[in-house]
């Protein structure tokens, strides 16, 4: 389904009847709407960025829900395509915090194929409609995604950005790993503590002194 070793990690989900039975409902949705991202990229995430290759979750509410934004890829957008204003504070927050000037676009395929998980808690969304798919049943898949990344005997950081991203915390619970958890950077809610937070600096200290190669955020 996904090409590389997630396949083998998630093996218990796929074979699973309730998933099955949840995606047939998935694809029922993309045959009578208009459903975000193309369904090619559903899985996008994890076919970039191999259990193995995961050194960072960066982890968002749901897909971007406009017509030609989302790719399957938490808080990026296709090359072409104005850069949303979370995604714009997000640069903002990468400037102040490691003095990375932000891309004139919104792609952030090439984090993800340095390691970078950036997984949206819920993998869908209808058209102008935003949170339209939750809980409709992908929580249950990214839920058992974060546990069997919480085993990994290497560490991982997880960013958790907004109230979506802070329900995955409680199954956080490997001592190895770091957790940084702030509000989520729309202009709602990005005044409120994620200015500031410094998340860049913080993963790539945390990998330094854990002898990892540290991700190159521009």
């Amino acid at each position: 389904m996904i090409g590389n070793d997630w396949d083998q990690k998630l093996r218990v989900i796929w074979s699973s009847e309730g998933f099955k039975k949840f995606y047939t409902i998935v694809e029922q949705e993309y045959k009578n709407k208009t459903i975000y991202p193309p369904k090619n990229n559903i899985f996008e995430a994890l076919k970039l960025t191999s259990y193995q290759n995961t050194k960072v979750v960066i982890v968002g509410q749901d897909p971007y829900h406009g017509e030609g934004e989302a790719h399957g890829l938490s808080f990026s957008v296709q090359k072409g395509v104005k850069v949303p204003p979370s995604l714009q504070n997000i640069y903002k927050e990468l400037y102040e915090d490691l003095g990375i000037p932000p891309k004139k676009d919104g792609d952030l395929t090439n984090w993800a194929k340095s390691g970078v998980l950036l997984l949206n808690a819920v993998l869908t969304v209808v058209k102008d409609t935003p949170a339209s798919h939750r809980k409709l049943g992908w929580e249950r898949l990214t839920d058992y995604i974060i546990k069997v990344l919480n085993e990994k005997d290497e560490p991982v950081v997880f960013i958790l950005w907004g109230n979506f991203a802070k329900e995955k915390a409680s199954l956080i619970t490997n001592p190895k790993h770091l957790v940084l958890i702030s509000p989520h950077p729309s202009p709602f809610s990005a005044r409120y503590g994620f200015f500031g937070s410094k998340p860049f600096s913080k993963t790539n200290e945390f990998l330094k002194q854990n002898g990892l190669s540290e991700i190159d955020w521009s």
